[in-house]
């Protein structure tokens, strides 16, 4: 199994920045590809961005030249830099990570809050 555990959510005016965290923990050979999804109220989840194990990434529209994603794979940790935030980047924000045999994000971080005031 593996486990997820997201940090550095929390408030912050537009314009500003935070940095979100996710350390995966326990079977981490079974990990692939590690993304970021969010979720607003009465809105479905999305995906903000995601890296393979071997660096590419892919991005949303809304948050390119915004959003950056890393990973230090001796670390087992994502990181998520978040700039220029907007009010509509308010959301609950999920670490999730694909399963090596299926390619599928079978792992879920129990999310975080960033909330953008204007």
């Amino acid at each position: 199994q593996v486990q997820l555990v997201e940090s550095g959510g929390g408030l912050v005016q537009a314009g500003g920045s935070l940095r979100l965290s996710c350390a995966a923990s326990g079977i981490i050979f079974s990990i692939n590809d590690m993304g970021w999804y969010r979720q607003a109220p009465g809105k479905q989840r999305e995906l903000v961005v995601a890296v393979t194990s071997g660096g590419s990434t892919n991005y949303a529209d809304s948050v390119k030249g915004r959003f950056t994603i890393s990973r230090d794979n001796a670390k087992n940790t994502v990181y998520l830099q978040m700039n220029s935030l907007k009010p509509e980047d308010t959301a609950a924000y999920y670490c999730a990570a694909t399963r090596a045999d299926t390619g599928e994000y079978d792992y879920w971080g129990q999310g975080t809050q960033v909330t953008v005031s204007s």
